[in-house]
């Protein structure tokens, strides 16, 4: 069963092209996509679609994935399957022609010129003919092709002018949608589009002639403009605009209910109805208010598997086309299942679970849920004895959780042969007991590469005595990392060694278990910078008193180069003073960017006289060298002698 979407129906028409076929591909190939939608139906094996864009009619097996395509269908605006399934035909506006396709092999069996300036639009299948409507706004009428007919015997399979006008005043003025039904062989009904109330009409064409079996003049008294029409299975009904339910006799329409607006629909050969609205896609029995199933997406064009086991939906994606996607198990109801449990518990106190499940389709009576309990000591679930729903649909229990921290209960509904199994959970925060986790070398200052032993203490826990050890070097080039994980000893201790090169903050975690919480500390640990300072262009090293002096000539430039541990953008801080009267007295500090290599040498201006003594030293000053990873150090004085 088939009914074109409105968007179809004000299709652009595109120019010709050339037909030609793309070998079928494998049943793992891409889900079918197209850009504009241009007719859907579904065989037992495969789902045809056209695009109205591209120009391209697609075969998809009933996952989606695509099987084979064929270019050249230009416009395509809609398609039919013969009744026996062997025959794909294709309206092709942008080429003015029926193209019929063997479904199977997408071979080409045959193209149909049709003598109009518009169209064909769309195309339907009953009585062993195809029909088509055509036309512009004013001039609409239907058109048949007979394929039993040899276009070579000099007969002409095209029939155009077919719809009766006994009856019907001047027919259709627009261009009509077409739907047929197996149940309902040799009927045809016809929907006049592109006006602000349509005419539609049910036509019997089981003889291969179209005679009039009901009519609607559009005069606003059932419509408002018709963009969808399908004839409805087993009943004298048409559905329209996926809505309204308008039944035929004695030759007239007659309103006949309505679902919950919708905009356009396909109705299954089991009478299940699939009715797209906004962003969903509804199900429903035939004449019910309420639907048997919702499915969370909005559809451009709808399908029905022959056997009804599923929905063909053309779903908007990503790239703003569309992609075939398949609504599974339509007839099964799902209900509404809630779970209400308290958000905070006490371990090994008892605490009351309750909720409801509901549904559209009435469940049986004295429906049990199973219940599952989920946590620290359960982590695959353990169940819980079922529970009886009563006749308003609430049920509850109690339990007492033996474990702490997160809490699940799971409900489930196995469904029945009218309703889709569901599921609901609830979490459950139940209190755990504090344990004590302490760690040793908080604020302690190490030399630079010192190897520091940092020591963990876990104190009473129920069934976890493991501990992870992390450390976090100050800069964001070195990540925090696990540098240990294991049971702590029967003292409760668990160490590991850190190489201080840098300020580090070391972090030990328990992860609780059942009936303790987690417990995590940090300490920070600090590291000096590796500094040194070597002395060149001196022509001796000798004591004045008890020191040792690095001896210059007077007109002679000390070299200092101090050597330091490296971070990107670090500077060292050059400090000298001058021994005047008794005294060290500050002469200068300036920093010094250090090379990759972490190097940064120095001349320092000889003073041009003799008898002077100066000191110097090299120093990494924690927020001001350019970073913050090491803690202040400050290297050791360097004596300079000027002699002549």
């Amino acid at each position: 069963m088939r009914s074109t979407s409105a968007a179809t129906a004000l299709a652009v028409l595109f120019g010709s092209a050339a037909l030609s076929v793309v070998a079928a591909a494998p049943a793992s190939a891409a889900t079918a996509v197209v850009k504009a939608p241009g007719g859907m139906v579904a065989s037992g094996q495969r789902v045809f679609l056209g695009d109205r864009q591209a120009g391209t009619v697609l075969a998809a097996n009933h996952s989606g994935a695509v099987l084979a395509s064929v270019s050249g269908v230009s416009g395509v605006s809609d398609l039919a399957l013969s009744d026996d399934g062997a025959t794909l035909y294709a309206a092709a506006p942008g080429t003015h022609e029926i193209v019929a396709l063997d479904a199977a092999t997408f071979d080409v069996k045959a193209r149909y010129p049709v003598a109009t300036d518009t169209g064909p639009v769309h195309v339907a299948y009953a009585g062993g003919k195809v029909w088509f409507s055509y036309g512009d706004q004013w001039d609409g009428d239907l058109g048949s092709v007979d394929p039993a007919v040899d276009p070579a015997s000099g007969t002409d399979p095209v029939a155009l002018a077919q719809f009766p006008k006994e009856g019907t005043s001047v027919g259709m003025w627009g261009q009509a949608l077409l739907d047929t039904d197996p149940l309902r062989p040799g009927l045809l009904a016809v929907g006049e589009t592109g006006l602000s109330t349509g005419s539609m009409a049910v036509l019997d064409v089981s003889d291969g002639t179209a005679k009039l079996t009901a009519w609607h003049n559009g005069d606003y008294s059932l419509n408002h403009g018709i963009g969808d029409i399908d004839l409805v299975a087993g009943n004298d009904q048409v559905l329209v605009n996926g809505t309204d339910r308008d039944a035929y006799a004695d030759g007239t329409f007659t309103k006949a209910g309505a679902y919950p607006g919708g905009h356009r629909a396909d109705i299954g050969r089991s009478g299940l109805v699939a009715q797209s609205t906004g962003s969903k896609v509804a199900v429903y029995r035939p004449d019910a208010t309420q639907p048997v199933r919702t499915y969370s997406t909005a559809a451009a064009d709808l399908a029905w598997a022959p056997d009804s086991s599923r929905i063909f939906a053309l779903v908007p994606n990503s790239t703003g086309g569309y992609s075939l996607k398949a609504l599974t198990s339509p007839n099964l109801n799902v209900p509404t299942l809630t779970v209400n449990a308290p958000s905070t518990a006490t371990r090994n106190k008892s605490l009351k679970v309750s909720g409801k499940i509901s549904a559209t389709v009435p469940l049986p009576e004295g429906i049990q849920l199973s219940v599952t309990r989920t946590d620290l000591d359960s982590p695959d679930g353990k169940a819980l004895p079922a529970v009886k729903v009563k006749a308003d649909g609430t049920y509850s229990f109690t339990n007492t959780p033996p474990a702490g921290g997160k809490v699940k209960y799971t409900v489930k509904y196995a469904g029945d042969a009218t309703h889709a199994p569901v599921s609901a959970s609830d979490t459950v925060e139940v209190s755990r007991a504090s344990t004590k986790l302490s760690l040793n070398n908080n604020g302690k200052l190490y030399g630079y590469g010192a190897d520091v032993k940092f020591t963990a203490h876990l104190g009473t826990t129920y069934k976890n005595r493991t501990v992870e050890i992390w450390a976090n070097p100050y800069g964001s080039d070195k990540p925090n990392k696990l540098i240990k994980t294991g049971k702590v000893n029967s003292s409760g201790n668990l160490s590991a060694v850190v190489d201080m090169k840098r300020d580090t903050t070391v972090t030990a975690v328990f992860k609780g278990d059942a009936r303790y919480k987690p417990k995590t500390v940090k300490v920070t640990a600090y590291a000096k910078a590796k500094v040194s300072t070597t002395v060149a262009k001196h022509y001796k090293k000798a004591k004045i008193g008890s020191t040792t002096y690095y001896w210059f000539h007077k007109n002679t430039d000390p070299l200092l180069t101090t050597t330091m541990n490296y971070y990107a953008g670090r500077q060292q801080r050059f400090d000298l003073q001058v021994y005047y009267q008794g005294k060290w007295y500050d002469t200068a500090s300036e920093y010094f960017s250090l090379g990759t290599n972490g190097k940064s040498a120095v001349t320092l201006e000889a003073p041009g006289q003799a008898g002077i003594k100066a000191r110097m030293r090299s120093a990494y000053i924690n927020g001001s060298s350019g970073d913050n990873v090491n803690s202040t150090t400050y290297g050791t004085w360097k004596y300079l002698y000027f002699s002549n």
